[in-house]
């Protein structure tokens, strides 16, 4: 009679190791994502917070007084009044998260964000970039434009399975444009190029660009509007506008030979090959 063997193999053990090794790995990873989420969603949500905040306290006329906001690196202050004061006692400070930063301030040269009383519009509209110190691909974008509107955009999110368009693309370039040229609309399909005077289409401060018009190829009306969000000395949110209905043409986007943007002729948006022009946020 044989004895039966019970018990694990050699092989049998490693499997199973390997098995528990992958699980622990996916686990860790999840952990790691849901991590920085977390961070990136909390920052977003307190800066708004605190852009409502001063914007409500301005035009509820508190203490007879406009608000604001001022951004630094690593944190942001809600204070009253239309200069910041960094010695104010009644200064509200926000420390930011940790392994968070704010990356980027385009608000038209300045740091702060100011309500104006009655009206509720900000005196320097533009953009306040925060990202995670050890990933700066993920990151949110917090908007004010003139009239006080505050929205974000959050370029960590997965729209894998959302229809894009490419109506309004946001195109962030990292270099001082208040001196360019020339933007160039190159039709590569058809051979047609236009050159537009990028002085002619800045505000006075140049601290904002906007051009809109209509340009006929092989035939066929492409109408294109580009404006910016946030100007400065650093850098430049371009927002691009090329709704699908009005558009049926490949086009390249390029501002004095550095290319931005590039569209296919059904219209979807990819990064242009400039070294300063980041990956096209579809809104």
């Amino acid at each position: 009679m044989t004895k039966k063997q019970s018990g694990f193999t050699l092989i049998e053990f490693l499997i199973v190791v390997a098995v528990l090794v992958i699980l622990a790995s996916i686990l860790f990873s999840s952990i790691i994502f849901f991590h920085r989420r977390s961070l990136i969603d909390a920052t977003n949500q307190e800066i708004i917070n605190a852009l409502r905040l001063a914007q409500n306290k301005t035009l509820s006329s508190e203490g007879a007084s406009s608000f604001g906001v001022h951004f630094e690196t690593w944190r942001f202050v809600l204070f009253k009044g239309d200069v910041y004061n960094p010695s104010a006692s009644d200064n509200e400070v926000h420390d930011l998260l940790a392994g968070m930063e704010i990356a980027q301030i385009g608000l038209g040269g300045g740091s702060d964000v100011i309500f104006e009383r009655l009206t509720g519009n900000a005196a320097q509209a533009g953009f306040i970039k925060a990202e995670l110190i050890q990933d700066s691909t993920k990151n949110t974008l917090i908007y004010v434009d003139s009239s006080g509107t505050i929205s974000s955009l959050d370029s960590s999110a997965n729209d894998t399975n959302r229809l894009k368009d490419s109506r309004h693309v946001h195109v962030l370039y990292s270099q001082n444009t208040k001196n360019a040229a020339a933007l160039t609309l190159t039709f590569p399909n058809d051979g047609v190029v236009q050159s537009i005077s990028y002085q002619s289409g800045l505000n006075s401060g140049k601290t904002q660009f906007s051009w809109s018009g209509t340009i006929s190829v092989a035939g066929a009306d492409q109408k294109i509007t580009i404006h910016s969000h946030g100007l400065t000395d650093s850098a430049t949110l371009f927002c691009f506008h090329r709704d699908r209905r009005d558009n049926s043409k490949a086009l390249n986007i390029s501002l004095d030979s550095q290319n931005l943007i590039n569209y296919t002729a059904d219209g979807i948006a990819t990064k242009g090959t400039s070294l300063w022009a980041g990956n096209p946020e579809t809104q």
